[in-house]
């Protein structure tokens, strides 16, 4: 049994809940493997024509990396392998040829905010953040940029990447990466509906839509996979991550304390 995400069905809809709230549903790798296997399994099946991912609580979707994970970190060597792990992880989303729609009950950070734009559609309420802070960590954004570049545009990707920004719910509505807001309370009821709209559309003609979208943006995809292990390995060999995610952890004891 899955110890960090849970996994129901709504009729012909699998619906997977990250589960940790204590953690703002940050994930490490042993929720990323169960993740993984979730979605494998979800793919191969008959039963499921669509997938909905949430999170636990009504605070964040995700908070993205668990940074007590990748603080840990004592060489560059570590760093690559961490992307490498990424790339799998991205990889098997990306090979979902069914609708997976992304219902956001939270925020969204860093990786977090990248596997919702992995997602074909997103719903969220008003009080979402969406965003790719991992700068403020002493992390360099490889993967998230690619996204961005393709989804919203270069200039927009820089300064989100750069600044490490937080948008809200309207902004990101504005721009389209949230395709339907709701009411708080009709966020899951909505992305159950759209999952199940989008499942009643022909399934050949919607593999074979996801699978061109797949083709054309893979040699991107590629690059950015081959650009973040050297770039990581970069960053977590010179310490900077590391000292950042430090500090970071001793101002959070000081305002508990």
């Amino acid at each position: 049994m899955p110890q960090f995400i849970t996994v129901e069905r709504a009729g012909a809809v699998e619906i997977i809940t990250l589960n940790r709230p204590e953690k703002l549903n940050a994930w490490h790798k042993p929720m990323r493997d169960e993740l993984k296997a979730a979605f494998r399994s979800a793919a191969e099946s008959d039963a499921v024509r669509a997938l909905v991912i949430t999170g636990a609580g009504d605070r964040a979707f995700s908070a993205g990396q668990d940074l007590e994970e990748t603080q840990k970190f004592l060489s560059g060597e570590q760093g690559a392998a961490w992307l490498d792990e990424w790339r799998v992880f991205y990889e098997t989303i990306r090979g979902i040829e069914k609708p997976f729609v992304a219902a956001l009950n939270g925020v969204a950070a860093g990786s977090a905010f990248q596997v919702t734009l992995l997602c074909d559609m997103r719903v969220a309420h008003a009080g979402v953040r969406m965003g790719q802070p991992e700068i403020n960590s002493g992390i360099p954004s490889v993967m998230g940029p690619w996204m961005m570049v393709e989804r919203l545009g270069l200039s927009r990707a820089v300064e989100l990447t750069l600044m490490g920004r937080m948008m809200n719910a309207d902004e990101c509505h504005r721009i389209g990466i949230i395709h339907r807001l709701v009411p708080q309370a009709d966020v899951m009821p909505a992305s159950l509906a759209l999952a199940r709209e989008l499942a009643a559309k022909p399934s050949i003609a919607m593999r074979l839509n996801k699978r061109r979208f797949r083709e054309v943006t893979e040699p991107a995809f590629r690059a950015a996979c081959e650009a973040g292990k050297r770039i990581q390995g970069q960053a977590y060999a010179s310490g900077e991550p590391q000292r950042y995610m430090a500090k970071f952890f001793e101002e959070r004891r000081k305002k508990r304390a």
